[in-house]
């Protein structure tokens, strides 16, 4: 029971094993629900008897009273041990649950973010965990435990008389077949919901992301009408989403209460009869009082159930990512990299590099150059095995990078991007992320080698001023250099810089320059950069185009050969002669 649970629901093991114990505590509660309405037989039987002409049981107050009190305790230990099951076990597999798909996230290639929304993601990790935290304590517990206690009480009172038992049950199936009918048309209509509702959280924070833009050029109206829709189209769906549910909890409901009706019909037909005797009728109206409560309950929550195997789904196509894996302890002899015949595509068919072969050497900067759509960070980031190749090798120091662990490799890398990411805490812990076990002496160190200090002396707390969400306190160009310090305290040998100075102004990326240039002595370093006198001074130039190495050597000779390079820095040499006329 627990396997299949656990496969049916993407649990863990021992969150399968929780779920089939919080079934079997709501199963015993709803059967302890039935102890007290045994009582009240015994009471009427024994009422009842002089005039039935039956012999009573004579209990006697004390009898009833103590199996009264014996009841209301099993009832408790029932109860209690139901929340224990279902609510405390719910909050363990719920927290296993997120930090499991956090720990999967992290080591699928980054080539799956770039094929899913990451709204859509975060929703899964947050929101979906959430929804199945309320499935397994409330949902699915209780929908299992009104099955089994059902099919027992049931079976029960089919062997106490099978007429009055199928007069009583038979509306179970039919209701629970009537939902099951539906649920094609729920899934659909909740898909449909979850791309409206993701269009318009899309939309919301496309909005707030781009606001100033908006602004700028007079497009509130226009985008604000476009967002609007979106909000109403996600609105009308989920209208639309909570009438079918409320038609189809209505009429399986409507079903179910049919069986009170035909048990009361086949009991007074039988009655009169006298094919049964008045207690045994009276023992199924009760049962019948109770026996629908749990299911009418149950059915409320069904389409929850069915929402629940869609969240499922989503959370199995991340569960079912394949990883990348490797050796942890891996020998380099060096750190040069060398791209080998290396083919790759984003997308099937659509390549973006194809038969690529160069070698940044070790001590040596070398820069990749040309035309936008190229493949240039591409490149340098499957040497960083940010994703696999399609074809050909890599492989740094001789070790191939696809034999290696991913986060085992990225010791040995320093990467500055062009758009930093920097974190809601001070500058110190911002810088520290380069390596976490860095003192205070060595974090302000590595600023200083940055030209971080003269920025970070007039902020009011110094080093530990909290510079807001991604740095919003700070300028492009100190953030730049926050990024450069944090990569100077990880001092790993080998660089990936990618534009890290194409939108800085001429101060600014004078500071960089030079804060780059502590960063890069002695290591191996791959640049990449749009600006020609950015790597002006670098010792060897490979030229991408279109996917291919057009052209590779150092800058004077690709410069002397007359080809792309020199026809790049051309262009930026007229470009920077021109002038407002």
């Amino acid at each position: 029971m627990s396997k299949y649970l656990q496969k049916l629901f993407a649990l863990s093991e021992q969150g399968g094993k929780d779920l089939t114990k919080a079934a079997i505590a709501c199963t015993l509660t709803n059967i302890g629900f039935i102890l007290p309405m045994s009582l009240f037989v015994l009471l009427m039987d024994q009422l009842l008897s002089p005039v039935l002409g039956t012999a009573g049981h004579g209990l006697g107050l004390w009898g009833y009273a103590g199996l009264s009190i014996l009841f209301l305790i099993l009832i408790f230990l029932f109860e209690y041990n139901q929340y224990n099951a279902t609510f405390l076990a719910s909050y363990e597999e719920s927290a296993n649950m997120r930090i499991g798909l956090a720990e999967k996230l992290r080591k699928i290639p980054l080539s799956f973010f770039g094929k899913r929304d990451l709204s859509d993601l975060t929703t899964t990790i947050m929101g979906d965990c959430a929804w199945m935290e309320t499935a397994f304590s409330h949902f699915i517990p209780e929908l299992l435990g009104a099955f089994a206690s059902t099919i027992l009480i049931g079976v029960s009172l089919l062997i106490l008389d099978w007429r009055m038992g199928l007069s009583m049950l038979w509306v179970v199936p039919a209701a629970f077949l009537l939902s099951a009918g539906i649920r094609p048309l729920i899934d659909r209509l909740e898909r449909k919901q979850r791309e409206k509702l993701l269009a318009a959280s899309d939309g919301i924070q496309e909005c707030i992301e781009t606001i100033q833009d908006i602004k700028a050029n007079n497009q509130r109206e226009d985008y604000l009408g476009r967002l609007g829709q979106k909000l109403a189209e996600a609105e009308s769906q989920t209208i639309k989403m909570e009438v079918i549910n409320g038609i189809l909890v209505t009429s399986s409901q409507m079903v179910l209460k049919i069986g009170m009706a035909t048990t009361v019909l086949c009991g007074s037909i039988l009655l009169a009869q006298k094919q049964i005797g008045f207690m045994p009728f009276l023992i199924f109206m009760i049962a019948a009082t109770r026996i629908y409560g749990p299911l009418i309950g149950c059915l409320n929550n069904l389409s929850a159930v069915f929402s629940t195997m869609l969240r499922v789904e989503r959370m199995r196509e991340i569960e079912e990512q394949k990883v990348q894996t490797g050796v942890e302890d891996t020998h380099y002899e060096g750190y040069d990299i060398t791209f080998d015949h290396v083919g790759f595509s984003y997308h099937k068919g659509e390549p973006v590099l194809r038969d690529v072969s160069f070698r940044a050497a070790q001590g040596q900067v070398t820069a990749l150059v040309g035309p936008s759509g190229g493949g240039k960070s591409t490149a340098a980031r499957l040497a960083a095995r940010f994703w696999d190749l399609d074809q050909g090798r890599i492989t740094i120091g001789g070790a191939d990078v696809s034999t290696v662990d991913p986060e085992s490799l990225l010791k040995n890398f320093s990467v500055v991007f062009q758009d930093v990411v920097l974190f809601n805490s001070s500058i110190m812990e911002n810088i520290r992320i380069g390596r976490k076990d860095a003192t205070d002496q060595e974090v302000m160190a590595a600023a200083e080698a940055a030209r971080c200090s003269d920025f970070i002396n007039r902020l009011p707390n110094g080093y530990h001023t909290k510079i807001g969400e991604n740095g919003s306190v700070l300028s492009g160009g100190e953030r730049q250099r926050l990024s450069i310090a944090r990569a100077l305290l990880k001092d790993a040998p080998i660089i990936l810089l990618d534009e890290a100075t194409a939108s800085l102004d001429v101060e600014n990326e004078s500071m960089v320059q030079g804060a780059i240039s502590n960063l890069v002595r002695n290591k191996t370093v791959l640049i990449i950069a749009h600006r020609m006198r950015t790597v002006a001074k670098a010792d060897r130039i490979v030229v991408l185009k279109d996917g291919l190495v057009a052209e590779q050597g150092s800058p004077r000779e690709l410069y002397e050969s007359n080809g792309i390079y020199r026809h790049m820095v051309d262009l930026q040499t007229q470009s920077q002669k021109w002038t407002l006329s």
